[in-house]
């Protein structure tokens, strides 16, 4: 799985507009911004704060980047007939494989650090296109301009597969040696069991051994969402099952995914009705006009201070 970098959010703010050149760079990388993606002489390319924006279920696509050991969804690519496929984790965190079969896969958790995901995904999907032998497909320097996953890929919603493991590298081999069976072995040892819920989009329960959690990426302005939280946590109605805590939040790629704690033997079927009640609670607060009171403030800043970015 891709290494993630994680800051304190209060230090690394998301890009409103332009980034000073003082401040930490929003990508995670703990420099400050001119010495990073805002260098002058294009010392690294620039940074992207939403790069999924405008991608069917964006939250979906965040979750298998940053949150889901194994996930798969088929893509349709106009102009090709070959089978693509988008991966959250692809053998040696590869970011693309042309398979013997002719199957292009992508893998969303790769190391690239080129200021904007999507564009990678399309220069590696594009160079995946362009051949017919297999093998791994990666990039070693920017990509440059061109087109992103965005402007490749159909707007239709995708149809995620959470798998129990790695299984699926190996969906079109035939002959699986023992080398390949110690290797998947492996992975598998290291993949949380997780469970995308049906009622809500981008939810997804894991267990993690000690703890079980709930994490859902959602799709609302920062600002907006973090008022609807505190008038919800203030009003102790944040709860997602009997015994669940919410305890903070991700920042991933522009977006913020709260996490609730859950009691261990929670699992993920008994979180479908008290994820879509709070759905509706949430819509409500969302819409809900002005200021906050003194005690939704002091909620709100609890809560900005329990966030942690992602990259």
């Amino acid at each position: 799985m891709a290494k993630k970098s994680r800051t304190k959010a209060r230090d690394n703010a998301p890009v409103e507009g332009e980034v000073g050149p003082r401040q930490p760079c929003p990508c995670g990388s703990g420099k400050r911004y001119k010495a990073c993606h805002g260098a002058s002489g294009g010392a690294a390319p620039a940074f992207v704060n939403r790069p999924f924006d405008g991608l069917p279920d964006e939250c979906d696509v965040i979750a298998m980047r940053e949150l889901v050991p194994a996930a798969t969804a088929p893509l349709t690519v106009p102009g090709t007939d070959r089978e693509v496929r988008l991966c959250t984790l692809l053998p040696m965190a590869a970011p693309a494989m042309v398979r013997d079969s002719g199957a292009i896969w992508l893998g969303l958790q790769v190391a690239h650090q080129y200021g904007d995901p999507s564009r990678d995904l399309g220069a590696v999907l594009e160079a995946a296109i362009a051949t017919e032998q297999s093998g791994i497909i990666g990039l070693t320097s920017p990509p440059g301009e061109g087109p992103r996953l965005q402007d490749l890929i159909t707007g239709e919603s995708l149809d995620i597969t959470v798998h129990d493991g790695f299984a699926y590298w190996l969906d079109d081999v035939e002959d699986q040696d023992d080398a390949t069976a110690a290797a998947l072995e492996q992975a598998n040892s290291a993949a949380s069991p997780t469970a995308r819920l049906e009622s809500v989009e981008a939810a997804y329960w894991t267990n993690v051994g000690p703890k079980e959690h709930l994490r859902w990426v959602m799709p609302h302005p920062e600002d907006e969402l973090l008022d609807a939280l505190a008038r919800l946590h203030a009003a102790g109605e944040d709860s997602v099952a009997v015994g669940s805590r919410f305890v903070g939040m991700f920042r991933a790629h522009g977006l913020l995914a709260p996490v609730w704690d859950l009691p261990v033997g929670t699992g993920a079927e008994v979180l479908e009705k008290p994820a879509a009640a709070f759905a509706a609670a949430l819509a409500d607060a969302l819409a809900q006009e002005g200021d906050l009171s003194t005690h939704e403030r002091s909620a709100r800043a609890g809560l900005a201070n329990r966030q942690v970015t992602i990259r």
